[in-house]
């Protein structure tokens, strides 16, 4: 017989998102039962499950960190291995562990809204296990972890060296001294190129187009200082303020001004490299900045492998893949021994879960996110998407933090049941991220929508989100609450 366990609030996802969810309700409501169900056999999420070379944050520490523990270290950009030891040791301080069920892949999730709770279906092995919970919390991003964006190359079968995705990075491969090619002017290639230069013959970044890099500082000394001088809490909270502020008044600048914002983000690269370097040709994009993510290279690390000389960029298209490296439509051709495609990723709509209502299935592409953050018509359901222009974890902290506010409401008042109300079927909807990068054009249309008013909307503003959802109020005309049943008891 399959094992039911009956909890309060089920979390789904052991990575960033879920282990911020856990943590708030274990601080802010320790009478409440809860649950993390996680897919994989380790936590971390992203960061257990991305191993290529070098792979980092995309964002600065004390802000990619959560608000109620302190980075402990210098960094400013952090190593995904420092990434993953910091969320063990979060989990670890709160004493989490317990309520994480590993190796449980959530396949349907389904509301009775007679009874107001949630059955949620895992797969477990060769069985399954059901969680029946008061309300279910998807922390499970918008990556598909199973699957990777790789286009279709002409000719790939008969390239004798090794092609591998970063997301699948074969843990023997050895480029020690090998003729790379990295596919890609992402922020994986930007990452990759440097690391694999310190022990490959030679890497060559090959990129259609050209994107954004901006050049920051390791280690942030000024919070260091800030850290002896005031300790680490006083100090976390000051360096946090600050990052926030200088993150969104560049993301600012750049919609604001484009033109002048990208002439400096160019003229910064170019005062990187040397002066015979093409930098119009290979780091002058013709989008305007943050229509795409901008790429973080810590010290100009990019540009020092590229100035060595143990890294070059080559702008061109690809025409087929031959035995011996990489074909262009210019007739260049590119030696290789290894292929990276650092092509991009997948994105996917909450894990893949079949959710339904009363046995309907949901889907969640017709649904308007509410405060960003529930769905309308979906009784009992939370999410966290972080930023596009900013840290996710700022965005899963304020979702974890709203969360906690509404059940206390919702226990205040008697009730067990609070569902968002879109009424207006022809209202405008817009995407839920605003990039025009490949992968959010590939698989955005599978999300939930943004509505054009009220708490329907989604600005990727911090600031914004830090009145609406810290200091907002609860209720709201589109939230319909009701009683239906006693709260469950768990066993």
């Amino acid at each position: 017989m399959d094992s039911v366990r009956h909890v309060d609030v089920l979390v789904v996802g052991a990575g960033i998102s879920g282990i911020g969810m856990a943590h708030h309700l274990r601080a802010r409501r320790p009478s409440t039962s809860f649950a993390v169900v996680e897919a994989r056999s380790v936590i971390g999420g992203t960061w257990s499950l991305f191993r290529y070379p070098g792979i980092r944050s995309d964002s600065d520490m004390p802000t990619f960190g959560y608000g109620f523990r302190p980075w402990p270290h210098r960094a400013t950009i952090a190593a995904g291995g420092s990434i993953l030891a910091y969320l063990r040791d979060t989990v670890d301080e709160a004493d989490l562990a317990q309520h994480i069920h590993l190796g449980h892949r959530v396949t349907a999730a389904d509301f009775d809204t007679h009874t107001g709770r949630w059955t949620v279906t895992t797969r477990v092995g060769d069985g399954t296990a059901t969680f029946v919970a008061r309300f279910l919390f998807l922390g499970t991003g918008y990556y598909d972890y199973d699957r990777a964006h790789v286009p279709e190359f002409r000719g790939v079968s008969d390239f004798r060296g090794a092609v591998v995705h970063p997301q699948f990075w074969p843990e023997d491969l050895d480029y020690h001294g090998k003729r790379v090619v990295v596919i890609g002017s992402g922020a994986t290639a930007v990452t990759l190129v440097p690391t694999l230069a310190e022990r490959a013959a030679h890497v060559v970044m090959l990129q259609r187009s050209p994107s954004y890099v901006l050049s920051i500082p390791a280690e942030d000394r000024v919070g260091a200082a800030l850290r002896v001088l005031l300790g680490p809490e006083r100090a976390h909270r000051l360096v946090r303020r600050r990052n926030i502020a200088l993150s969104r008044g560049l993301f600012r600048a750049c919609r604001r001004f484009p033109r002048l914002m990208h002439r400096v983000l160019v003229a910064s690269v170019r005062s990187r490299l040397p002066r015979h370097f093409d930098v119009d040709t290979h780091f002058r994009p013709r989008y305007d900045p943050w229509d795409q993510r901008l790429c973080m290279a810590p010290d100009g690390d990019l540009f020092r492998a590229l100035s060595s000389g143990r890294a070059s960029v080559v702008t061109d298209r690809i025409d087929r893949f031959t035995p011996t490296g990489v074909q262009l439509e210019s007739g260049q051709h590119l030696a290789a021994d290894v292929v990276v495609t650092a092509t991009g990723l997948d994105m996917l709509a909450f894990g893949r879960i079949a959710l339904s209502v009363d046995g309907k299935r949901v889907d969640v592409a017709d649904r308007v996110a509410f405060k960003s953050m529930m769905l309308s018509g979906v009784p009992n359901l939370a999410f966290a998407l972080g930023y596009s222009n900013i840290s996710w974890t700022l965005k899963v902290d304020l979702v974890a933090e709203h969360l906690c506010r509404l059940l206390d409401h919702m226990d205040a008042h008697g009730h067990d049941v609070v569902e968002p109300v879109h009424e207006d079927p022809d209202a405008e909807r817009h995407p839920l991220l605003d990039l025009s990068a490949g992968y959010v054009a590939r698989g955005i249309a599978a999300f939930p929508k943004a509505g054009g008013s009220g708490p329907w909307t989604q600005a990727h503003a911090y600031e914004q989100d830090v009145k609406r959802l810290r200091h907002g109020p609860v209720e709201d005309p589109a939230l319909r609450f009701r009683a239906t049943a006693p709260l469950v008891q768990v066993g």
